[in-house]
């Protein structure tokens, strides 16, 4: 079956702005993407990305306007779903205008600040993608506009998942994906691969810019945009921000663990923690270091493993237990034989009970210079593909999406935008520097005194001299036994030998 001839027809005689009409400045580019919205044969599913200037919105109001009137069957519904309000009132807008301009759309149809209504009994509603809750929905035609601008909330990803999941209800429906290219890092990139490869997508992607946009216009915006903007609005490219701490490409190439690793003897281990309470996350990660080697057994690079990462999420209402993430924290310190890292700022009396449970803890203070080592440990870690992490979809967004930004010469911290986190992110790079940066807090020693004079007979042999032996001070400390602990008195008023100088000398160095 071949589109409907009579909605071409109707498209092509839409009179635009300028007086001309739709069908005689059409690019081939709009002719195909037409045969498509109007051939109840073709894929059910449409991918259709071109640069700014290249009539989205415009199409998308002619399109909707005259399927009300040729295509859809009475009392149909349809939906035009806009990246925010102000894009849903241009195609209302754009709708209006073709209404006003063209006589035969003039008596079918009338539109309103939010729909289009058809004298048969159809309906085109138009909406924000923000919107509070799209379940339930019947669409005949459904129109995801600026689909790549979409915001990283709940609301507009639960209207894609309930837009997508309505397109079955009404046989022959449409779905229209309309939309300049973005950030791969944004959550609709999975979804564009994904119509790629799909038999029930059809996918076209118009290079730019558009021949209609002139070239000194082109000149100021490249020399005031971000490349990665210019690229995006004006060729139609997927370009990653200038800002992001990394890219898609190198995390997916450390996710190569292939989930919670159980802790394997001979190796350190790490846990760290960041805290938030309410409306906010906590993380925990646990982290070891591990060496690579080529084939002869040489030592090639050192590569550092997420072995297991949990999140506890608070909001104003129900905050963050603290006390199970301490118990959690006690429980895994103790079966990975690892210690703490942590930021004190809202763990004082966390820090405090935990040594006294014999957890290990090195507090992480937050200044200018950690936040900037901790953002470029992260940074050169993931670009070197030097983390080893799971295959986790939240854990991977949360690292494209997080930003790296400059907060003074060569010094950077990580950010994120307002609906975004970055509490994976901050606990990945606290482990990370403790890692990499802090030497192993080793476990205290307690000689005897036999003990210590051999060592110190060893120190005298490495250097040439002998010192005289210890002398036992009396005295009682942490339980130790008499003689093996802190002395009774800090002062005294003679030396332990025969050759001590008079009071107020210096005792020559045995070194000089």
């Amino acid at each position: 079956m071949t589109a409907n001839p009579d909605a071409l027809a109707m498209l092509g005689a839409l009179v635009m702005e300028d007086g001309r009409r739709w069908g005689d400045v059409a690019e081939s580019w709009q002719w195909d993407l037409a045969r498509w919205f109007f051939d109840p044969e073709d894929e059910p599913n449409r991918w259709e990305s071109r640069p700014r200037g290249g009539s989205k919105t415009t199409d998308v109001a002619g399109l909707a306007c005259v399927a009300l009137l040729t295509t859809l069957p009475p009392g149909s519904r349809g939906y035009a779903m806009a990246v925010d309000r102000d894009q849903a009132a241009l195609i209302a807008e754009a709708a209006a205008g073709f209404v006003a301009r063209t006589p035969a759309l003039a008596a079918g149809l009338t539109v309103l600040a939010s729909r289009i209504d058809a004298r048969s009994g159809s309906v085109l509603e138009i909406m924000a993608a923000d919107a509070a809750s799209a379940w339930g929905l019947r669409p005949a035609i459904a129109v995801c506009d600026e689909f790549a601008q979409w915001p990283n909330t709940r609301n507009a990803k639960g209207l894609w998942q309930a837009i997508t999941s309505a397109m079955g209800k009404v046989r022959g429906a449409k779905l229209l994906i309309t939309t300049t290219s973005g950030d791969p890092a944004h959550w609709t990139r999975t979804i564009y691969d994904a119509a790629r490869s799909s038999a029930a997508w059809s996918v076209q992607d118009v290079p730019g810019p558009v021949r209609w946009v002139g070239s000194d216009f082109l000149r100021e915006q490249r020399a005031m945009l971000p490349e990665s903007v210019y690229r995006r609005l004006h060729l139609n490219e997927w370009a990653a921000a200038e800002d992001r701490l990394t890219n898609l490409t190198d995390v997916r190439a450390c996710a190569t663990v292939p989930g919670a690793l159980d802790p394997v003897p001979g190796y350190q281990y790490v846990v760290a923690l960041d805290i938030g309470v309410t409306n906010d996350r906590t993380v925990a990660a646990v982290m070891h270091s591990e060496r690579q080697s080529d084939d002869d057994e040489r030592f090639v690079v050192q590569r550092h493993v997420l072995d297991r990462m949990e999140v506890w999420t608070g909001t104003a209402r129900r905050p963050v237990d603290l006390s199970a993430v301490e118990e959690w924290i006690a429980t895994t310190t103790r079966v990975y034989g690892a210690r703490l890292v942590v930021d004190p700022w809202q763990a004082k009396g966390m820090i405090q009970r935990l040594r006294s449970r014999g957890v290990q803890v090195r507090e992480f203070l937050f200044s200018q210079q950690s936040a900037g080592r901790l953002a470029m440990t992260l940074h050169t870690t993931i670009r070197d593909h030097r983390l080893a992490i799971p295959d986790d979809a939240d854990l991977i967004d949360e690292l494209v999406n997080v930003r790296l930004r400059e907060t003074a010469p060569n010094v950077y911290r990580l950010d994120h935008d307002s609906d975004a986190h970055d509490d994976r992110a901050v606990c990945l790079g606290m482990a990370l520097v403790e890692l990499t940066a802090a030497p192993p807090m080793a476990r205290p020693f307690f000689y005897d005194e036999d003990e210590w004079n051999a060592t110190k007979v060893a120190q005298a042999q490495t250097f040439g001299t002998l010192p005289k032996p210890v002398i036992p001070i009396g005295g009682r400390a942490f339980g130790a036994p008499q003689g093996a602990g802190m002395p009774e008195s800090v002062t005294r008023d003679e030396w332990p030998d025969d050759d001590a100088p008079p009071p107020g000398a210096t005792k020559r160095s045995p070194f000089a």
